[in-house]
């Protein structure tokens, strides 16, 4: 069976389609993932479904331990991995409540780990396009079939959190052009590219984080709407594992091909033996 990931809430796993559903603990030379993986089987394919934040929402955006997560995925013989994630809207156009599948990310996160290469051993992975783009559109159709309030093609810019922006940094990135702005995803991109793993993004957005005036965000307004708009994630989450074919086309998976910089024989044993599933994809 072909195996898809699905990192979001814990709300969107409650998939009615499901079936055969089964907690998997998984350790990784990294540490524990966020919590433990629920599978299922749909259309005919395996999903593993994660919550980012641990169940109950524990972990903040700085303490997930995006290495053990995209590691765990990739030991379990995930392929691509279904990003569900709450974001501000920079645009007036976005409004709280539209669907924003994203293909761009600005990085403004700083003291995280977001490589697997960083004890003796060095890879540098192309990350011009930080998404899977077939993998993208695939789920923007699915989206759109679901939801008309669907855009499509969006930059997401990454900050560390979990406080939300100032006004004044609000309105600088603003100038920037970019679409939405979350504290997660650009770190799951970018290890889910050096494991060769496919990788896209559905974003609620849920707010217009505080650069309208007098506009202020809050956790209490974005819970209200992720409950009114789950239906429509599970949905399209739905729609999208469908309509994904049982095989890659795109380059994902040929990631290190040309990423490689130390040689084989500089890697010690303990190092390799750790990255061994990443290195031999």
């Amino acid at each position: 069976m072909f195996k898809i990931g699905v990192i979001g809430g814990s709300g969107v796993y409650e998939l009615e389609q499901i079936k055969n559903i089964e907690e998997i603990t998984v350790n990784t030379p990294f540490g524990p993932p966020s919590d433990t993986i629920v599978k299922g089987e749909l259309f005919d394919k395996e999903v593993y479904f994660l919550a980012r934040h641990g169940k109950g929402h524990r972990i903040p955006p700085s303490d997930i331990n995006y290495r053990a997560n995209i590691y765990a995925m990739k030991s379990l013989g995930v392929e691509r991995i279904f990003s569900v994630t709450a974001v501000g809207s920079m645009k007036e156009e976005i409004q709280p409540g539209d669907m924003v599948v994203v293909t761009q990310f600005i990085d403004r996160t700083n003291g995280r780990i977001s490589s697997f290469f960083t004890e003796n051993i060095v890879a540098h992975v192309a990350f011009a396009d930080p998404v899977c783009l077939d993998f993208a559109q695939i789920l923007y159709n699915s989206s759109k079939k679901i939801y008309d309030r669907t855009h499509n093609n969006a930059t997401y810019i990454c900050i560390n959190g979990p406080q939300f922006s100032t006004r004044a940094e609000s309105k600088l990135y603003r100038t920037w052009g970019v679409d939405v702005i979350g504290m997660t995803n650009v770190t799951e991109a970018k290890l889910a590219r050096e494991a060769g793993i496919c990788y896209a993004t559905l974003a609620l957005a849920t707010d217009y984080d505080c650069w309208r005036e007098n506009d202020t965000v809050n956790a209490y307004d974005i819970i209200e709407i992720i409950k009114q708009n789950v239906e429509n994630a599970k949905k399209i989450i739905s729609e999208t594992i469908k309509n994904i074919p049982n095989s890659r086309e795109c380059l994902c998976k040929q990631s290190l091909a040309n990423a490689l910089m130390t040689e084989k024989s500089k890697i010690p044993y303990d190092t390799y033996n750790n990255l061994k599933i990443i290195l031999e994809q």
